[in-house]
Order: C-alpha cells, then structure tokens, then sequence
C-alpha cells in the first residue's frame, strides 16, 4: 500500500520529514510511529496504518512534502503471503528466503523507544539511539541517556584523531551558513503566506492595570491552593472573551478559496509559546467556557506540552483569535501577525511603573502596553479600535472578569 503524509492541521498544507524511525526492509506493527514530520504547528510521528514491510522510502529527511502525498509504500503482511505462494516453488527464491530469515533471527532488532525531542537531540549529536541503552519506563531512551552515550563515547574521538591537513591559503569566512530545516522553515513559509494574502494593521493602547495587579496578588493565595499558576494572562483571555461578544467581527477566520468569512461561536484563544524549536501556537479550546482558574490551568498545561513537542494535533487545531505576550520576554510593544487564517491577535507588554495623572493629582501606575494586529480585509479601524476599548475597560476593572 502506498502511505500519505496525512493531513495534519487546518490551513496546513505540507511538512517537512524531519526523521525516518525505520529503513527499507524493516517490518513494522499496525501504529508503530515511523517517520516524525513537523510543521509550523506541531511535530508528530506518523504510525504505519497496517502491518507489513517497509518496501520503498520515497521522501528524503529534510525534504518538504504535500498532504497526500505518497512517502513509502509499505507491503502488508497478508498481501505478502498471497503475492509470493506462486514464487515459493521456485528452489532458489525459497533457499534465498530461508537465508533472509536465518540473518533476520541471528540479529534481532530492537524496539527503539524514544521521544520525539530525543530523537531529534541523538540527531544533533551524531548518537545512533540503536545502540543507545535506555534507562527510562519500559527501556524508553532519555536525554540523559543520549548525553552519557556521547560523552563516553563519541566527544572524545576528535581529540584522539589526528589534526586534518589545512590547506596553505585558507581564506576564514565572514559569515557561517545554517539551512533553515525543521520548525524554523515552517514558520517562515506559514509567515511569509500569511503577509502575502493578508492585509495587516496594528493598532496600539495601554490599560491602567493597577487595579489588576492588586486582585491578582489577592487571589494567588486561593489559585495556589487549587494548584494553579496564576498570572496575568488568563486575566487578558477573559478579557477578550468578553470584547468579542460585542465585536464577534475580531473572532473569525478566512477562506480564501471559497472568499467566505467564518463567524465562530465558540472562542479559541490562539497561544503564541517560545520554544527552543521555534514558535508554536497551540490553542485553548472553548475559552468562553472557562472560568478564570480553569483558563490558568489549561494554558499550564498547553505551555508545558507545547515545551516539551508532546501537543497533539487537536492542540494546534481550530483557533479562532490569538495571542502573544512578548512582555514575558521584556518586551514592551510589538506589531504581532496573526495565525493565519485567523482574523486577530492581541499582543500584551511587559507591565511598568509610570507616573499617570489622577484627577488633579500624578501618582505612580502600573501601564500594561496593548497591541492588536488585524486583518484590514475584514476588519475595519473602527471596530478594532472599539474591540482594543473594550479589552482596556476591562483589565482595567478586574472584577468584572470574575463574574
């Protein structure tokens, strides 16, 4: 049977083979992963749908490659049998056979349990995890166990060889050349397609927060008793959770074949996450849904998955506005892309401390810097600019996101 990259993503229209698990002639079981593939949502491992025979690998590691399109063709065990009973008469096919089987017994393969994240770590380092012992559940292969697998016995090996010739007019290069592959490429191409068929517009606002940080700090108390990490960002979600029943324009994507806006019902909150892969953008489902607590433990969770490449594709499926909290990072304003087809995202700054004019009197606030970028196909200044409002009015009087 021929295999094809399956789909994996809305608006995801290719990936790029990061790992094969197998080679030619390797049998494999009904869901075993076999080949990891990423895009610029998630990574994942790609099960063979029936069990047989690797036959053919017909996409290269690093290449990119379209849904559906045909990657290995795999023999199926009872396609097999009924292929080759004619040819099993022949004498010399079947002595060949039995030979192939002796081999196959006198060298039995290990099962390789690892990670996506370890595998792609022994890639970096050279470490074939065939040969690697693993001391985790099951035998499952760590990091650890790849670091110690390198430094016993690969980081040495250049020390011993001897130093290689350099030639007599070596010239030093001012610059060095890293191929854009896995994660990285995937976000370029997703970006650049994005600005190419958008029309985007940022628009900018601050919100007296002062308030916001005192509630927060009342009620990191109860948060931590119900084992939530509470930080402003699940005030933010509320907050455009409730703007948007009000300006349901900003909680829509496009599609651009059939030129159809989709006005969604429900809110999926787009969560840009740094990774050191690269950016991926999970989304929290139903966030209307959710109370305050619940949004904070959900976003824990996502952040942590996303960290640590174990998102599902459910996980990066479905958003319906986004957003971006460069002020994690020490950023105080930036001019975010939305995660096409979505309409909308919001980016949040760092919160500092400033003078502000109150009544006739200047005392020190905490400003949280607001940005909202905005398809301008879609959305027009107005509403965009009444929506950033409505989000301000509310993280600054935190009490109505309680209710």
């Amino acid at each position: 049977m021929e295999l094809r990259l399956p789909e994996i993503g809305e608006g995801v229209t290719e990936a790029e083979i990061v790992r094969w698990l197998v080679k030619e002639g390797d049998q494999v079981k009904k869901f075993q992963p076999i080949v990891e593939v990423t895009t610029v949502k998630v990574n994942i491992e790609v099960p063979s749908p029936v069990e047989g025979k690797i036959v053919k690998i017909l996409a290269r590691e690093g290449e990119v490659v379209k849904v559906g399109q045909v990657i290995a063709v795999i023999e199926e065990v009872g396609a097999a049998v009924e292929e080759r009973v004619p040819e099993a008469v022949e004498k010399p096919v079947a002595a060949q056979r039995v030979e192939e089987v002796a081999v196959r017994a006198e060298r039995p393969k290990r099962e390789i349990l690892a990670s996506p994240a370890v595998r792609r770590l022994a890639r970096e380092l050279g470490v074939p995890l065939e040969e690697v012992e693993g001391t985790g559940p099951g035998g499952r292969i760590t990091e650890e166990d790849v670091r110690r697998y390198y430094e016993t016995k690969l980081a040495r090996k250049p020390a011993e060889a001897p130093p290689a010739p350099q030639p007599a007019q070596a010239v030093e290069l001012e610059y060095e050349e890293v191929p854009m592959r896995g994660v990285r490429r995937a976000i370029a191409e997703h970006l650049s397609k994005a600005v190419r068929s958008a029309a985007y517009v940022t628009i900018f606002d601050e919100a007296d927060v002062t308030r916001l940080v005192e509630v927060r700090e009342s009620l990191k108390e109860e948060a931590e008793k119900a084992g939530v990490r509470l930080t402003y960002l699940p005030f933010v979600i509320r907050a455009i959770v409730k703007a948007v029943k009000n300006h349901p324009v900003l909680n829509t994507t496009i599609d651009e074949e059939r030129m159809v806006i989709r006005y969604h019902r429900r809110v999926n909150v787009s969560v840009a996450v740094h990774t050191e892969e690269g950016l991926v953008v999970p989304v929290l489902h139903g966030a209307d849904e959710l109370s305050l607590f619940e949004i904070a433990r959900r976003l824990e969770d996502l952040i942590e998955r996303a960290r640590s490449r174990k998102l599902t594709l459910e996980d990066v499926k479905g958003g319906t506005i986004g957003i971006t909290n460069y002020g994690a990072v020490e950023g105080l304003s930036g001019t975010p892309i939305p995660n096409y087809p979505e309409t909308a995202i919001l980016g949040t700054g760092r919160i500092v401390r400033v003078p502000r004019v109150v009544g006739d009197a200047v005392v020190p606030r905490y400003v949280m810097p607001l940005s909202l970028t905005f398809d301008h196909r879609i959305v027009d200044g107005e509403p965009a600019s009444r929506f950033l409002r409505e989000v301000v009015r509310y993280l600054e009087r935190p009490e109505l996101l309680l209710l």
